[in-house]
């Protein structure tokens, strides 16, 4: 794309971006995985599988997250930015800043990779050249948290920012109006239109740095979900007001995804298929998967694997 004011369609993504603020990590969300070594194997094999099909390679970060990955597991981006500095007096509970300042960062069509995501195909013409797309949608029923998930409760955080004087963008109004009950899963996320992406990334970048906010944040007891409202609600939403605002520039956006479900992207063949894993959750943590994921990376990257050794001695 060379214009941000005439985004190109259609093109062919050759752009792979990771993100990784090690504030958050370091304070609470290097206990997802199961050790710091097979956190740094993930790192190995979903830049060494995704590089196979979008070349130009990415790490956005900061001086920590840099010295670890790159000069100690010596992962060879092509490009390293530092921007992530930045962040280093916000609060870690809100662990997705990171993505959200490397989505806004691009200018050219990208794909951004999470580090627990293995791409050994790559993805569909579709989501190749849609403007947008994501790992599967997600559904919920507003306002009944306990019925769907714990992580999807806009009307709370809606209602403690608005109690406290604090500031939301028009597109989260009009949702929490509509009472919109839809979110995108950002396992993967990019697309063509990176004049949206930028658009969507601010303003959830916006919403959870804002000092306004602050004293709701403050009272909040569940950043760690509520971090998916910003990240994933928020995009569902800026998308689905665009498109019946007339007029907008972004009316004509949509998004494609990958799996059509929660259901299909982990509890059936279509991962196997479309070459796609994502150890999310508490797959994490599972010995099985572990000990497999430690035998594919000396298997397929011996380098990379004795280097990660090395870097783990004492």
């Amino acid at each position: 794309m060379t214009s941000l004011s005439s985004p190109a369609q259609g093109q062919s993504i050759t752009r792979s971006v990771w993100s990784f603020w090690t504030k958050p990590f370091q304070a609470h969300r290097q206990t997802i995985w199961l050790s710091e070594k097979h956190h740094l194997l993930a790192w190995i094999l979903s830049l060494e599988t995704a590089r196979k099909h979008y070349p130009e390679t990415t790490l956005v970060t900061d001086d920590e997250g840099a010295k670890m990955l790159v000069d100690g597991l010596g992962l060879q981006f092509d490009t390293v930015s530092t921007a992530l500095n930045a962040l280093y007096d916000q609060d870690p509970a809100w662990w997705i800043l990171g993505k959200l300042w490397a989505y806004r960062s691009q200018s050219h069509p990208f794909i951004h990779v999470d580090s627990d995501v293995f791409l050994w195909k790559a993805l569909p013409q579709a989501l190749d050249v849609a403007p947008v797309f994501a790992q599967n949608p997600e559904y919920f029923v507003f306002g009944h948290v306990d019925a769907t998930c714990w992580w999807y409760r806009p009307e709370a955080f809606d209602q403690l920012v608005q109690a406290t004087g604090g500031w939301l963008p028009d597109e989260w109004h009009w949702a929490v109006a509509q009472r919109y009950s839809q979110a995108y899963c950002c396992g993967i996320f990019g697309g063509n239109r990176v004049d949206f992406i930028r658009h969507y990334a601010d303003l959830a970048l916006q919403m959870a740095t804002h000092p306004h906010n602050q004293a709701a944040f403050a009272r909040m007891d569940n950043k760690l979900g509520d971090c998916l409202l910003v990240e994933q609600y928020f995009l569902a939403a800026c998308l689905a007001y665009h498109q019946q605002a007339t007029g907008s520039s972004f009316e004509k956006v949509n998004i494609q995804c990958l799996f059509d479900s929660p259901e299909a992207a982990f509890a059936s063949e279509q991962p196997n298929l479309l070459g796609y894993t994502h150890l999310i959750g508490n797959a994490k943590h599972d010995v099985a998967i572990a000990r497999r994921l430690e035998q594919r990376v000396a298997r397929d990257y011996p380098d990379q694997y004795e280097q990660c050794l090395r870097y783990l001695m004492p």
